[in-house]
């Protein structure tokens, strides 16, 4: 069987659109051209292109900055990268769309970001407000795609508009199943930035890829991300980030284990203690005992499942301190919590997403690259 090939893998199809052209990029350490069919052997994007002559005047980082080092949340810097000398522009933090005056000495902007196919996984925002300024300068966008490790199903509610923020900008349900260029098409088509601009835009599609593929990220995207498990479980469990319980940040089983201090031992009997690592500086419980699940050994999930967040409601120590406000970020409306809080059954909660999934499905289908299986 041919071996999945990204849009960044594809250089022939890329390299004489950057010819002669001031080059901008939005990149991260997922930003890779590989070398082998089994993706073992990489060079980053901007290496590689530097040493083809492509005249790259700066690279714009999002969240986790560009290197990969910053934590989840924590305000990525301006600065210089210290292997190629580039300037460095953050994304993250006060400047999440890039102001005229750093887009003036550029005439296109390649963007190649490893997405996971979630609404409140921000390089999609990140995307929309870089789509939007080169729109508004009538500066190119060339996007590089590359496989969603979620494509293979759309769930979860769909964001209500008044719940808009950077971890969920439109109204699309948790689990889009669109790669990243997918959805920079659907963002042109549906006029979802402001004032109804378009931004022109071209995606360079992955080759050999169809959506029920499995695909294992052989870079990880972000630092809490750190392989195929914890992706595939990152729909579900992510919504425990809205809540007191511990989605396994400071333990090396981010996003496969959840937990806290007040689930009974009698009814969670593993256990394990959050403290400082690479991803996370001051986790949440940080050095308290949690009573949860492990989960690093569940089938892979095709579709978001609830039952370990209603589960964990249920049995909590003071259920008026489990949710936080965050929950509704997340959840893109204050339905779901109340649905939990009513002890409504998780099928009923299902059901009650099913209308708007279709209508999304619907709009979904005009902007699709990749053959769904």
């Amino acid at each position: 069987m041919a071996h999945i090939e990204t849009g960044a893998d594809r250089t022939a199809e890329y390299l004489p659109l950057l010819k002669g052209k001031r080059v901008g990029i939005v990149a991260n350490p997922s930003s890779v051209i590989f070398r082998n069919r089994e993706k073992t052997v990489y060079v980053h994007l901007v290496d590689s292109l530097l040493k083809t002559g492509v005249n790259i005047q700066k690279v714009f980082a999002p969240e986790h900055g560009f290197r990969g080092t910053a934590e989840a949340g924590e305000t990525v810097k301006d600065g210089k990268d210290p292997k190629t000398g580039l300037p460095v522009i953050s994304l993250y933090g006060n400047n999440k769309k890039p102001e005229p005056e750093q887009l003036e000495d550029i005439d296109i902007l390649v963007f190649d970001l490893q997405d996971v196919g979630v609404r409140f996984y921000t390089y999609i925002s990140t995307l929309h407000y870089v789509m939007e300024a080169c729109a508004e300068l009538g500066k190119p966008v060339l996007l590089l795609d590359r496989p969603n490790p979620n494509g293979h199903f759309t769930d979860g509610p769909v964001l209500e508009p008044q719940f808009k923020s950077f971890i969920g900008m439109h109204p699309i349900p948790v689990a889009h199943g669109m790669t990243i260029g997918e959805y920079a098409r659907m963002i042109n088509g549906e006029k979802w930035l402001a004032r109804g601009v378009q931004c022109p835009l071209q995606v360079i599609t992955c080759a050999n890829y169809t959506k029920d593929m499995p695909y294992e990220l052989p870079v990880k995207p972000s630092p809490n991300l750190p392989n195929a498990q914890s992706v595939n479980l990152y729909p579900s469990l992510c919504f425990f980030e809205g809540t007191n319980v511990s989605e396994g940040r400071g333990t090396d089983k981010q996003f496969q284990v959840y937990g806290s201090p007040y689930l009974p031992e009698a009814e969670y009997p593993y256990t394990f203690t959050p403290e400082p690592n690479s991803g996370s500086g001051n986790p949440q419980h940080r050095g308290k005992v949690c009573h949860g699940e492990d989960l690093s050994g569940t089938e892979r999930l095709y579709r978001i499942e609830l039952k370990w967040l209603v589960r964990a409601y249920r049995n909590t120590a003071g259920k008026e301190d489990f949710f936080t406000d965050f929950f509704v970020k997340l959840a893109g409306t204050k339905q779901l919590r109340q649905q939990i809080e009513a002890g409504i059954p998780e099928d009923e909660i299902r059901a009650s997403w099913q209308e708007g999934l279709r209508t999304f499905r619907e709009v979904r289908k005009k902007y699709l690259l990749y053959r769904e299986q």
